[in-house]
């Protein structure tokens, strides 16, 4: 089983986004020499347009994805809301910015109030733990974009602030840098259509895997990790060279951030996955290369800094409850490299 075979075609995906990157950057030229001037070319973890005044407004989107799918087969969506603010703040923090404020869009196939409540529990609670706050969105109600049973959407997009020499966009990242994996809180928000055709092929939601103290559904809600406050904590006291949310394309995003420097990452030390990601594989018969293409397996968060910052940046970590340890380096051999085997 594969990503693309699962319904999700990663190449296909990346072609989309160079076709609308060629085309949509064209507009660069309406805000030449004004508020709004746009800095760095589209591509990286959030867009980037000079305000004035030496600061730099970081612009992101996403949305929650299929992860919705499950939380509809559990009726539980008191947490979709804490990944809704993640997948934005997350990627926000990689450019060195400060998130600020958020909007949601939620898209509904007929209105729950029930739902819509508890979807707003799980936005406020991601909100207050990234310290950013949410001034608006949109609900629409569109039953004939969404099948009629409940299907809905979840999207956000949020806003970061910070001065231009603190931008953290992977252009400072030196051969023999140190990489730092975070850990993961489980699955988090990407590779949900390949885990879901795998695990619900053989299994019912809400069965428990051997093993396991929750049901199949629950381990799959666990909330996205909010790394916000420790990777701010790690900026105003350290030097860090790159940052990389390790999200859609797992490792392979790490080549947008050494590639800046025209460099490679070699992952030599990443720890063993944890259990949900070894079920996924064996049942899916899913290879190596695959697995760390599609999901985090267990690195939610990558930090790239000077060897000699790295024990302090570890200790900062821990310090907020963070796992955090070595797990490869920078090397001039460009491409992102998994135990000398190329993932991306």
């Amino acid at each position: 089983m594969t990503y693309a075979k699962a319904g999700a075609d990663p190449h296909g995906q990346r072609e989309a986004h160079k076709l609308l990157a060629h085309m949509l950057e064209s507009t660069f030229a309406t805000r030449r020499g004004k508020v709004g001037r746009p800095i760095f070319p589209i591509g990286h973890y959030a867009g980037l347009v000079d305000i004035g005044d030496g600061r730099v407004l970081s612009l992101h989107i996403d949305n929650v994805g299929t992860k919705v799918l499950i939380a509809q087969m559990m009726r539980k969506y008191d947490t979709i809301g804490i990944d809704c603010v993640a997948v934005c703040a997350n990627d926000l923090i990689c450019t060195g910015a400060e998130p600020i404020s958020l909007l949601d869009y939620l898209a509904m196939s007929k209105p729950d109030r029930a739902i819509v409540k508890a979807i707003a529990i799980g936005l406020a609670k991601g909100a207050k733990e990234a310290g950013l706050a949410i001034v608006g969105g949109e609900t629409a109600i569109v039953p004939d974009l969404l099948r009629e049973s409940g299907g809905l959407d979840l999207v956000g997009m949020a806003a970061g602030i910070c001065r231009k020499e603190q931008l953290i966009l992977g252009d400072q990242v030196q051969e023999d840098d140190t990489v730092i994996g975070v850990a993961s809180s489980g699955i988090h928000s990407n590779g949900l259509t390949l885990a879901r055709k795998i695990l619900l092929r053989n299994h019912n939601v809400k069965e428990k895997l051997p093993g396991f103290e929750r049901r199949i559904g629950e381990e799959l809600l666990e909330p996205t990790r909010i790394y916000v406050k420790p990777v701010r904590e790690l900026m105003r006291r350290l030097e860090v060279h790159g940052l990389a949310h390790i999200t859609g394309g797992s490792f392979s995003k790490l080549d947008r951030i050494a590639g800046e420097a025209n460099l490679g990452v070699n992952l030599h030390q990443l720890p063993a996955p944890a259990e949900i990601f070894q079920i996924i594989q064996r049942e899916g018969h899913v290879s190596d290369s695959e697995m760390y293409r599609t999901f985090n397996m267990g690195v939610g968060f990558v930090v790239i800094c000077p060897e000699s910052q790295a024990d302090p940046a570890i200790r900062i970590l821990d310090q907020h409850g963070q796992d955090a340890m070595r797990i490869g380096r920078i090397e001039r051999k460009q491409g992102v490299r998994i135990e000398g085997k190329r993932v991306n």
